[in-house]
C-alpha cells in the first residue's frame, strides 16, 4: 500500500482536532487529574499533538519544565493513556477518540542548536557582510 500523504502538509480538520486535543490534555495534566507520583512531581508542557490523516491517531509532545526526567515522564503518560484518552472523550466533542501515543519533545533542543550555530563566529561574520 503506497501512503500517499507522505511530505504533505495536515489538512486544517488535522489542525483543529489536534489543538482542541492539546488544550484539553493540558489542561487534565495541569490539574493535577491523574494520580501519579512521577507526573506529580513536573509541570508538564504540551508542546504540540499531531494527528494521522485518518484521525484515529493522536501523537501528543510533552516535555517537563526544565527537561528533567523527560524519557521517564513519557513512559507514566504512556501507563495512564486510558484514563487520559476517557478524561478527553468527555472534553472534546468527536465522533471517534483517537488513540493516544506521547513522545520527548525535542524542539526546544533544535531551537537551542539553531540559535547556537547563528551565534557562532562563522554565521554571524556572513551575516554581518
Amino acid at each position: 500500500m503506497i501512503n500517499r500523504d507522505k511530505g504533505k502538509a495536515p489538512s486544517q480538520r488535522q489542525l483543529k482536532v489536534g489543538e482542541l486535543i492539546r488544550h484539553a490534555l493540558a489542561e487534565i495534566l495541569s490539574r493535577g487529574e491523574v494520580l501519579d507520583q512521577v507526573l506529580a512531581r513536573h509541570s508538564l508542557t504540551v508542546a504540540e499533538v499531531r494527528m494521522s490523516p485518518d484521525l484515529k491517531l493522536a501523537t501528543a509532545y510533552v516535555m517537563p519544565l526544565g527537561g528533567g526526567e523527560a524519557d521517564e515522564v513519557v513512559a507514566h503518560l504512556e501507563q495512564h493513556k486510558r484514563f487520559l484518552r476517557g478524561e478527553l472523550a468527555r472534553r472534546v466533542s468527536l465522533k471517534f477518540m483517537p488513540e493516544i501515543r506521547f513522545k520527548v519533545d525535542t524542539s526546544f533542543e533544535a531551537s537551542a542548536r539553531i540559535d547556537e550555530l547563528l551565534a557562532s563566529p562563522e554565521v554571524s561574520r556572513d551575516l554581518d557582510d
